[in-house]
């Protein structure tokens, strides 16, 4: 089986930029391409012209004349290339099957990597894959390649301890491990950095604008949007707001630091609160075997989804720091758009948005110029799996973005 690559520099550049300009139009003419790109007539031509030959996009139609012939729209054809995304994680694996538009054509959940040596788990991460697709009938040479998602620092830039559950997981090289088993090309980021890049490809949000993805599983992530293009910072590691500081008298963090937002507002600092609380945790029947606080936070979130006095000021506390982090980041960054995704709002994702709302309200430094949109995420808990499908689609699609940066390196997960 043959690796697909992507298609190389320069003139390819200003193709996938143009691909890039359909994907985020919806439907859009020739016209309104040579508009919005600088280019020529003549030029968008001849780039969609070879678009249309690789079967990328199609004619959909015709749009209004103004006077003239009336001109043809183009779209993607959304059927000509699939991407396969899989979130990491200790509770469960998560796949998606995207066509090019982003659009889920198929899922498949099962059991996660906890306790599990990676080269096993690559290996039935494989099988899933070949099973998944071949339930939905898509050959190999349709799918672009594999994107992964999983939790904490990037090891491409020296990091270590890259989460409190990473264990042998931190030095493996998933991607190369995977893309042997399978023959196809295997991309991976963490899993706020791929929340926010699906936002990107299935909202069809241009490339002008910017915005940024807060990711709650276990811990917290931001991944952030400029340019149409995912910032990485020196290391790659940017979006590390689980370790800021929000209390330098708060209590230590595996980190080195003291008083990171991740302990002050994770779900297990949730979890450790709710259990000092001797009749809440009888009432909820929590327990915390093993350090593992999934399903006693799972158990709090529902309970405060349903209104459950106790368990929303639970969830509030942490929100008000959670807000507090949000707020510094909007402050440096000058962000209008944020979305909230992953697990841990699946639940209660309102009452973390309220309070972020409020806050940004009331204490924004440019609130007085623009307000600051707080939405959550469509996908919800398929936000990684669906973002890393992204990840894999623009890298091949769309390299324009990858420009004067090295390609996405296999790298460590949970």
């Amino acid at each position: 089986m043959s690796v697909v690559r992507p298609l190389g520099p320069s003139s390819e550049n200003t193709r996938s930029a143009i691909l890039d300009l359909v994907r985020s139009s919806g439907t859009v003419s020739r016209i309104e391409l040579a508009e919005m790109s600088g280019l020529t007539a003549t030029s968008i031509t001849r780039f969609v012209k070879t678009l249309i030959d690789a079967g990328l996009i199609i004619e959909t139609g015709y749009g209004d004349s103004s006077g003239g012939k009336r001109p043809s729209l183009l779209e993607l054809n959304r059927g000509a290339r699939y991407a396969v995304g899989l979130s990491l994680d200790d509770a469960r694996l998560s796949y998606v099957v995207t066509d090019l538009g982003g659009s889920v054509v198929g899922r498949l959940v099962s059991r996660g990597i906890a306790g599990a040596a990676p080269s096993d788990v690559i290996a039935r991460i494989a099988v899933e894959v070949g099973q998944v697709l071949s339930e939905l009938s898509i050959p190999l040479d349709k799918v672009v390649g594999i994107g992964v998602a999983g939790a904490g620092l990037d090891i491409r830039g020296g990091g270590e301890g890259l989460s409190v559950t990473a264990a042998e997981w931190e030095s493996f090289a998933v991607a190369q491990a995977l893309e042997a088993q399978t023959g196809l090309l295997v991309v991976r980021d963490n899993d706020a950095a791929c929340a926010a890049l699906g936002e990107f490809w299935v909202g069809r949000i241009p490339a002008t604008q910017d915005f940024a993805s807060l990711y709650m599983s276990n811990g917290f992530g931001l991944g952030l949007m400029m340019g149409g293009a995912l910032v990485r910072g020196s290391s790659s590691n940017v979006g590390e707001i689980g370790h800021m500081p929000l209390s330098l008298d708060g209590p230590d963090c595996w980190c080195g630091a003291r008083g990171c937002l991740e302990m002050l507002a994770a779900p297990r600092a949730i979890v450790a609160r709710a259990l000092v609380d001797s009749e809440l945790t009888a009432d909820l029947g929590l327990t915390q075997v093993g350090g593992d606080s999934r399903q006693a936070f799972e158990r709090i979130a529902r309970a405060a989804a349903g209104g459950e006095p106790r368990s929303v000021a639970l969830i509030e506390q942490a929100a008000r720091a959670v807000a507090t982090a949000v707020l510094a980041v909007v402050n440096v960054l000058d962000l209008d758009r944020l979305y909230l995704s992953g697990p841990g709002f699946a639940e209660i994702g309102e009452i973390y948005a309220r309070e972020i709302r409020s806050t940004l309200t009331r204490c924004a430094r440019t609130r007085a110029v623009h307000g600051v949109r707080v939405e959550l995420s469509d996908p919800g808990l398929d936000a990684a799996a669906i973002g890393a499908a992204s990840l894999a689609l623009q890298h091949v699609l769309t390299p324009h973005v990858n420009a004067g940066r090295d390609a996405l390196a296999p790298a460590g997960a949970r």
